[in-house]
């Protein structure tokens, strides 16, 4: 089985065969994310504490967390889970995933080194790779340099060199996202003032339609009535003539 161990702090990654099975059984029957001394893997290994995550089987199936279960399950997978990615918007597929449990039909083991031990171990702990970008958000450059609000990012920026041949040297800088400048608090003035002269207009609209409303509803009713009394005149009318009519016979 091959481990493919990595080291967040010096940003570097190691693949090791290991053809021992005694060594890997500290390994078997342990979930995903789960954190596992390193000691059985050899003497330089002493004090490593390594959590696993992830692998792939022999046929290239990947280990998905949640699934407990050393075999090989069919899942219904969409946008969102891990082992998949849509190529069209809102499409599902059935795909082939491993288990989030440890056994011996694993090709290649991922372990993250939690801890460091005494020993360093050449390629991986010995060695660091400068990370080839800086942060792009404000929030991040003011935590990696520990700025006050105060102060202003622009001038802390991560620069990248350009080096060409025959041309002068430059630096590139990245467009900071989330600045806090005086042309976004205006932009954001703007849609609080704008919100504000709609949720008045829309008072002063709805205020006007219930009056509108309220009038209609009089002359209805006004009318409704007058056409009441009509009736009534008319009916008595009839009675009356109707009386006369029957009295003259």
């Amino acid at each position: 089985m091959k481990l493919n161990i990595s080291f967040p702090a010096t940003g570097c990654q190691k693949l090791i065969e290991v053809d021992d099975e005694r060594k890997l059984r500290t390994f078997y029957e342990k979930r995903m994310a789960t954190e596992v001394a390193a000691d059985s893997l050899g003497e330089e290994w002493k004090g490593y504490v390594v959590r696993i995550s992830g692998g792939n089987d022999k046929q290239g199936f990947p280990m998905k967390q949640g699934v407990l279960t050393h075999g090989r399950v069919r899942l219904l997978l969409s946008k969102g889970h891990s082992c998949y990615r849509p190529r069209r918007t809102g499409e599902r597929k059935r795909k082939s995933v491993r288990g989030c449990i440890v056994d011996a039909n694993l090709s290649v083991l991922n372990l993250v080194i939690v801890k460091k031990g005494e020993k360093d171990i050449p390629g991986l702990t010995d060695t660091t790779v400068p990370r080839r970008l800086g942060p792009k958000r404000a929030s991040r450059i003011r935590k990696l340099f520990n700025l006050s609000k105060e102060d202003d990012v622009r001038q802390y920026v991560v620069r990248k060199p350009l080096n060409k041949e025959g041309k002068k040297p430059r630096t590139k800088a990245p467009k900071i996202q989330r600045l806090v400048t005086p042309r976004v608090l205006q932009h954001k003035r703007r849609r609080i003032a704008l919100k504000k002269q709609r949720t008045q207009k829309n008072k002063e609209e709805a205020a006007e339609y219930a009056k509108l409303l309220a009038k209609r509803m009089k002359e209805a009713k006004e009318k409704r009535q007058e056409q009441i009394a009509k009736r009534r005149r008319l009916s008595s009318l009839r009675a009356s003539t109707s009386k006369s009519e029957s009295s003259q016979k």
